[in-house]
């Protein structure tokens, strides 16, 4: 009886996330520019750790024949960056032209943004998938948005503004992503197995590094109003869109992944990595893409909607997959 309702009750991680949001709303600006310890710096050298703790847990070997699955890679990339804005682009004629183009076009952002890197490596880990492939897919699908996103949105904005940083960018994500799983696989050798005996308290400290991002981001959102300029009869639908959204891709994911011939572990990270979408790189394309549109903030509510979603459901898809295995 007892194990019946315990089944029923929502998962730790997932009240935990939603506190956070909670959290925000009500006590925003913690850990901001003028405290004493930023939550920014905090999570950059946090992210920096949690890669370095998964290049331990990685063999090298096998690492080297997750790279070589070039099928998985493609998949998800193709996934990411075609599949996801052709979904979205089957609904142009509709809003092409009216009044709510702007919301439309703002969906379009989030379906051709890059795949969250952090969250995307740690439900995979979290479901016991193929960690490899989804460190590489999520760390490389970055550097490509870098090219595909602005070229996507240039098809639709006239005035969007050119001129992204591709030296600065690329090297922040080689010093908190590559170059930590780099130091982990050198060390491997050493604290490999110590490393996987222990993945329990490295699980814990991967939850809490998506907890702080999650607060963090949400309440410098508050903070600048974002969600106070939108009716909430709109912000409805746009909600219920932005979800359905997330459903059409996960269950292409899940089907292709399955019909592909994928192996389980394969088709965890073709699931899970396919189906994201990236808050982080969100934020910063939309402050050079829409810098100056009086509308630029609405740009990033999809994809806020979207991240906390994402982070929702898969944790749950996620956990049950693991106890699975068990």
């Amino acid at each position: 009886m007892f194990r019946k309702i315990k089944s029923y009750m929502p998962d730790v991680f997932i009240v935990a996330i939603v506190a956070m949001i909670l959290l925000a709303y009500i006590f925003p600006g913690i850990g901001g520019e003028h405290s004493p310890i930023k939550l920014k710096i905090v999570s950059r050298y946090a992210i920096m750790l949690l890669f370095f703790f998964y290049g331990l847990r990685l063999s090298p070997e096998k690492l080297k024949n997750d790279l070589k699955n070039w099928r998985l890679h493609f998949t998800i990339q193709l996934l990411t960056f075609l599949f996801f804005p052709v979904v979205v682009l089957l609904f142009f004629p509709f809003f092409s032209g009216g009044e709510y183009f702007t919301l439309w076009l703002a969906v379009f952002f989030l379906s051709v943004l890059p795949s969250t890197v952090s969250s995307s490596v740690v439900m995979v880990s979290i479901a016991r998938g193929n960690i490899g492939g989804a460190i590489f897919n999520a760390s490389i699908s970055g550097i490509i948005g870098i090219v595909i996103t602005p070229l996507w949105m240039g098809f639709f904005l006239t005035n969007a503004q050119a001129g992204f940083d591709f030296t600065s960018t690329l090297v922040d994500l080689v010093v908190q992503i590559l170059l930590p799983v780099i130091l982990g696989l050198i060390f491997h050798r050493f604290w490999g197995e110590w490393a996987i005996r222990n993945k329990r308290w490295f699980a814990l400290f991967d939850k809490s590094v998506i907890l702080m991002i999650v607060y963090n981001s949400f309440s410098e959102s508050f903070i600048n109003g974002v969600f106070a300029s939108i009716p909430a009869y709109t912000l409805l639908v746009l909600s219920a869109a932005v979800i359905v959204l997330f459903f059409v891709v996960y269950a292409f994911s899940t089907y292709f992944s399955c019909k592909a011939g994928f192996t389980r572990e394969e088709q965890i990270t073709v699931i899970f990595c396919g189906s994201k979408k990236s808050l982080v790189h969100g934020s910063v394309f939309a402050s050079v893409l829409f810098a100056g549109l009086a509308t630029g903030g609405l740009f990033l509510v999809p994809i806020m909607i979207y991240h906390a979603f994402q982070l929702f459901y898969i944790s749950i898809v996620a956990r049950r997959m693991s106890k699975e295995l068990r």
